[in-house]
């Protein structure tokens, strides 16, 4: 059956087209367009943050990160087991290796089990604002300064969540919360970091552009025009979080009490609505053959076959992920819409509630 009801799809609705069409007139279209610089003061300004360094990807936001703080082979960041693989994958790509951390039962990297994990070679601490829960910082900036650790913060999930970290990351693919199509976004206070990840971001050309590269960097640059699409978007993304907020509270609503669903904690921002279900994969069936498409939850880094570890099975992050998925999330639903996803998914757990209650 067709899908009447995405799991997510973008916003459109701002200056995005008059910005883009600007860039492509002006034939400012490459890395070297004005829309760049604009987009990264105005996120960086809204995030009360004071400087901004777009690039290709989230995952290469990451991973600008962390060579901008000198991790490298030999190093090791604490990264949380719940999570997608590019937090993990962006560590690999700098030689170092992620050191998994158990999830809390709000899906965050449970902070109390951070510091035995902690080892002389431990050079950061990657928290991830999952589903666009905001991480407990607070204790976790608390042992970057006992330990003398970095912190870069993986907000792909989490637009609207302020920095509190030396660096924060940002995902700008399609389906977040505000986006360029592909792309991400590096914030930081420090005005040296900066610098060294928008040289890292443009492998590392020398002021007169000699050709002369004097370290490994990368191609990771943002085009003119997706920095225009990105600087509609962050016009608009007090309007995006606040429908996003509406559209949360609608699904608690109409969620809450099913006999086989469990709600999770409310986020401080929504990028995905996810519950856990008693009958995941019966569910999921049900609501795709009425056009509802639905994802499942992040598996566990330990399960990933290049971090395999045996005792994947018992971590708390393995028990989310056999049972959690998340519905449709976009700017653009409506209560219609989710009058409808929510109706479909009570009739399948009362046909469910049912089917049991028959004697055998």
């Amino acid at each position: 059956m067709a899908i009447s009801q995405p799991v997510s799809k973008p916003w459109l609705n701002g200056n995005e087209l008059t910005y883009a069409t600007q860039a492509v007139g002006d034939g400012w279209i490459s890395s070297q367009g004005p829309f760049v610089r604009r987009f990264e003061e105005a996120f960086a300004e809204y995030n009360g943050t004071a400087h901004g360094v777009a690039c290709s990807s989230g995952t290469t936001a990451l991973t600008l990160a962390l060579r901008a703080l000198g991790i490298g082979p030999g190093d090791e960041v604490i990264v949380p087991e719940f999570t997608m693989i590019a937090s993990a994958w962006a560590v690999s790509y700098t030689g170092a290796t992620p050191v998994f951390v158990d999830c809390a039962d709000d899906l965050n990297i449970d902070v109390t089990r951070i510091e035995e994990r902690i080892t002389p070679r431990t050079k950061a601490i990657m928290p991830v604002h999952i589903y666009g829960r905001r991480c407990a910082m607070d204790p976790i900036l608390e042992l970057a300064h006992e330990y003398n650790l970095r912190v870069v913060e993986d907000s792909a999930e989490a637009h609207g969540v302020r920095p509190v970290g030396d660096i924060a990351c940002f995902s700008l693919f399609a389906n977040k919360i505000i986006t360029a199509g592909e792309g991400g976004i590096c914030l930081t206070d420090d005005e040296r970091l900066a610098a060294q990840l928008a040289h890292l971001r443009g492998m590392a050309f020398t002021s007169d552009h000699s050709f002369l590269h004097k370290k490994l960097a990368y191609n990771f640059r943002m085009t003119a025009v997706q920095a225009a699409i990105a600087l509609g978007q962050t016009e608009q993304l007090d309007e995006i979080l606040a429908a996003r907020n509406e559209i949360e509270k609608r699904y608690d609503e109409g969620l809450r009490d099913i006999d086989g669903i469990t709600l999770l904690p409310r986020r401080d921002v929504l990028w995905m609505y996810d519950l856990r279900t008693r009958d995941r994969d019966g569910l999921r069936a049900f609501l795709a053959e009425e056009g509802i498409e639905t994802r499942v939850f992040f598996k566990p880094m330990s399960r990933q076959p290049m971090y395999r570890d045996p005792g994947w099975p018992e971590l708390n992050a393995s028990r989310f992920a056999a049972d959690g998925l998340y519905l449709p999330t976009h700017t653009g639903l409506t209560a219609e819409d989710q009058e409808h996803v929510v109706g479909k998914v009570r009739e399948f757990h009362a046909r469910s509630t049912r089917s049991r209650e028959v004697p055998t």
